[in-house]
């Protein structure tokens, strides 16, 4: 391990997840904040990053401009919305960096392909969930999902967030039915299922069923169910605290660091891919 601190960036700094980012990434000793980035219209703009974060003044200003912002750093956490995402991936390649570690979710089929473009150029991590917990959850489910015959066990993804999360289902939902039906060989879009008609619904098999709940202050929970005649196989993961998301999100900007261009996840993190 290196004696000097990852410089990082964090954008979307003035969020819940990207607050806690910060927070980590100032409170550790292999880590240092760098740059903080907000939108144009952000109340946050000109704030000082670490009273944002909760850890007190530093003397470093939320701004508006990534390659302010970005200038010396060795990586950018990215804790922003899809449009920005998009944008600041394509930006970040066009300059050879630095890499970049995104979890934003609900990104569009163009935004998604922007930030694959730009993993041709940098390295990027892509996760929709950065808790290690939630990669080995997504490794068991496909295992299951692999043993199991999907004509006997029908796979139910369920998961619960706070009333204020914008999409449903979540981004780790999606990710564990899409590693179920790799798993199973199958195509996802075909097989997932996202709503079921009050009557005369019956299930199919071979379905990847879904299941959202919003309400409260959930931080999220996420449970793969696999269920047959006689017996029920399920995987869950319960987060209690973001500092979880903020500590995976610090240990993939770590591994990235010093990586070729391409396109990589938490389970290249866990060397389980």
């Amino acid at each position: 391990m290196s004696d000097t601190p990852l410089k990082v960036c964090v954008a979307g700094v003035s969020g819940r997840l990207g607050r806690t980012i910060a927070h980590e990434v100032l409170r550790r000793l292999d880590t240092e904040l760098t740059g903080a980035l907000v939108s144009a219209d952000s109340v946050y703009r000109g704030a000082d990053a670490g009273e944002i974060a909760g850890r007190g003044y530093i003397g470093l200003e939320a701004g508006v401009s990534l390659e302010e912002s970005c200038a010396g750093a060795d990586m950018v956490i990215d804790a922003s919305q899809p449009i920005f995402t998009a944008a600041m991936a394509a930006r970040l390649a066009d300059a050879g960096g630095p890499g970049l570690v995104t979890g934003v979710t609900g990104l569009t089929p163009d935004q998604q392909a922007a930030v694959e473009s730009a993993a041709r150029a940098i390295p990027v991590l892509q996760a929709s969930n950065f808790s290690l917990g939630v990669a080995v959850l997504e490794r068991l489910a496909a295992e299951a999902a692999r043993l199991l015959p999907e004509g006997e066990f029908d796979l139910e993804i369920v998961e619960t967030h706070h009333r204020a999360k914008p999409d449903a289902p979540s981004g780790t939902a999606l990710s564990l039915g899409r590693a179920a039906a790799r798993a199973r060989g199958v195509d996802f879009d075909q097989t997932a299922t996202f709503s079921r008609p009050r009557t005369g619904g019956a299930r199919p098999a071979g379905e990847i069923g879904f299941a959202a709940i919003r309400g409260g202050g959930v931080v999220g929970e996420h449970e793969a169910r696999f269920l047959a005649a006689f017996e029920e196989i399920s995987v869950t993961h319960r987060a209690f605290d973001r500092f979880v998301f903020a500590r995976g999100a610090v240990t993939a900007a770590l591994w990235l660091k010093g990586r070729p261009a391409g396109l990589y996840s938490m389970q290249d993190v866990l060397g389980a891919s």
